[in-house]
């Protein structure tokens, strides 16, 4: 959900405002006269939401990402255990050979 608020009121209650973005990721549109508004987002909001922008960029990548959701939405895969996937990739193997 997306709270409005006027520069005036936005400056009045900037504690509040910034523990509500935080703690329920709310975003804030703080409406400025005569200027463009601007938005209050948590720093690890905007972190992901750019890491998922960039991501996206790349039409394949994008196609890659989006067939993934739509199984794991319509479950035509068995869920997998971190252990049986590790296994699978030699994801332990390739650690110690990093390590040693």
């Amino acid at each position: 959900m997306t709270i409005q608020t006027t520069y005036t009121q936005a400056r009045a209650n900037f504690a509040q405002l910034c523990n509500n973005v935080t703690a329920n990721r709310e975003i804030v549109i703080i409406q400025r006269r005569g200027v463009e508004d601007v938005a209050l987002i948590s720093a690890a909001e905007l972190t992901s939401l750019m890491e998922t922008a960039y991501l996206l960029r790349s039409p394949k990548n994008a196609e890659r990402l989006l067939a993934a959701l739509n199984r794991a939405l319509h479950r035509d895969i068995e869920p997998q255990s971190i252990e049986d996937l590790r296994r699978e990739v030699s994801f332990e193997a390739a650690t110690r050979e990093a390590a040693g």
